[in-house]
């Protein structure tokens, strides 16, 4: 199947995981300070190009470092703020973050695959349907939280995955944003 043939229009919703999807992810540690955040190479101009293409992007994000004491929400707020300014002034577009504190021992709801962070952004916003809505993910989790919610699913690696939880495979956000 073709991203083409899903007729993606503004009534669409995309999901993006945030760490290997829109910041770089740090080796065997966790983003716990702005200045630790770097964006993946033409990711800006994806949210710009993407921001034309959907109705709302949201980030839904698996923090368990807030869950091991390694840092702390105001620490997190202070990094997504810092991204959603940045992308807004570059002419991108993230309406809104929502992240899963909780340790992956937790097996909480919110927690990817889990798809409490959908069901939040849902509440929020209720015109999100999950047969028109997309996850971006580097992960398999973020696959299954996809399929989980009935969404498309658009796995971002370099290396080939035969995954049948994966629909589209891309190796950045960039070369995605291409293909619609």
């Amino acid at each position: 199947m073709n991203l083409k043939n899903l007729n993606i229009d503004t009534s669409w919703t995309l999901f993006l995981d945030r760490d290997g999807v829109i910041n770089k992810k740090l080796e065997n540690d966790y983003v716990k300070h702005w200045i630790e955040f770097e964006f993946i190479e033409k990711v800006t101009d994806a949210l710009k190009f993407l921001n034309g293409k959907f109705y709302k992007i949201v980030v839904v994000t698996n923090q368990q470092g807030i869950g091991k004491g390694l840092y702390r929400h105001e620490d997190l707020e202070l990094i997504h703020k810092n991204m959603i300014y940045e992308v807004n002034y570059l002419g991108g577009k993230i309406d809104k973050v929502y992240y899963s504190p909780f340790l992956e021992k937790e097996n909480h709801p919110t927690r990817k695959p889990g798809i409490g962070m959908a069901l939040q952004a849902q509440q929020d916003f209720p015109e999100i349907n999950f047969t028109k809505s997309i996850i971006v993910g580097d992960s398999i989790s973020d696959m299954a939280f996809g399929k989980n919610a009935g969404m498309q699913t658009v796995y971002i690696s370099s290396e080939p995955n035969n995954s049948n939880l994966i629909n589209f495979q891309f190796k950045s956000l960039f070369e995605f944003s291409k293909s619609i």
